[in-house]
């Protein structure tokens, strides 16, 4: 097994940090409103546990490891679905649980992914959501990151929009890590960076709007411009997560207070968030309490 790049580990323990952060404030804002987040009350419960997010990442992380930073499709299908065997509770989309069990259960993964949705594929933004480490592990070349990203996503998510989108977050969190100990970019500078490799369509325009937002640009108003996951969609998650990890490079624990603060899919978001900064910052900053309260990753992260 490859050694796993620091960036790389950073990267996931950042999107795990966002994801059980996140995951724990659909149930706050919904019994309480939004006076713990504007009070920046911490979620009272002991542990903070992680969605499917997480533990897809640690899937991807795993192949990453096996591979030498390269996917197998084949491979990847199949320890998806056996991470989803082990545990379905996670927090999985309806057509995940469909997907993994269908894998499973001996079909072929490509018939599976590329059949959902009448033959277009999912749109969703769960090939987004855990590849953030995948983009860190390819720092020194981002070229690579958007090529690896795309395979990993064809696994589950076929829609030209969904591999964008995974694609857009692999790119900002390799941009990322390449900035370790530098200065860290201008939130234009880096969106556009991310922008400009992509293809045409809904997530590249997205990106291309985050990068000439106004500095003073409210979070409610980002996320209400650039969608913030209520439709679950690649393209309404991916550039509203970037616009806030784009603003907060150097300041992990601030990021994710702003990216809670749009609502929407708030554990996607912040795990993209989360994943992209902690590939610069790392996640050491991060208050005792947040280390205490979320549950551990495997040992090998």
């Amino acid at each position: 097994m490859t050694d796993l790049p620091a960036a790389a580990l950073d990267a996931l323990s950042g999107l795990a940090f966002g994801d059980a952060f996140g995951d724990r404030w659909f149930g706050i804002l919904r019994r309480e409103g939004e006076a713990p987040l504007r009070a920046r009350t911490l979620p009272p419960e002991p542990q903070w546990r992680w969605s499917d997010d997480t533990a897809q990442a640690v899937v991807l992380v795993r192949e990453l490891a096996e591979g030498d930073g390269s996917v197998d499709q084949d491979r990847l299908a199949l320890r998806l679905a056996a991470a989803y065997a082990d545990d379905p509770h996670r927090g999985y989309g309806a057509s995940m649980h469909d997907v993994l069990r269908r894998i499973g259960a001996g079909e072929p993964w490509r018939a599976v992914v590329s059949g959902q949705f009448g033959g277009r594929g999912s749109w969703g933004n769960g090939a987004a959501m855990r590849v953030a480490p995948l983009g860190a592990w390819h720092a020194a070349d981002p070229g690579a990151a958007a090529e690896q990203a795309a395979r990993q996503s064809e696994v589950s998510h076929h829609h030209p929009e969904a591999v964008a989108g995974a694609v857009a977050v692999a790119v900002a969190a390799a941009l990322a890590a390449r900035t370790r100990g530098g200065p860290a970019p201008a939130r234009a500078d880096f969106l556009g960076a991310v922008a400009e490799p992509l293809p045409r369509g809904d997530v590249r325009s997205g990106i291309r709007i985050a990068a000439r937002m106004p500095a003073h640009t409210s979070v409610r108003h980002a996320a209400e411009v650039l969608g913030s996951g209520y439709r679950m969609s690649g393209p309404d998650t991916v550039p509203y997560a970037l616009w806030c990890a784009a603003g907060h490079l150097d300041d992990l624990h601030g990021g994710l207070w702003s990216t809670v603060a749009g609502r929407g899919d708030i554990d996607t978001t912040c795990a993209i968030a989360g994943g992209v900064i902690a590939a610069r910052t790392g996640t050491a900053s991060l208050p005792s309490a947040w280390h205490a309260a979320r549950e551990p990753l495997p040992g090998f992260a």
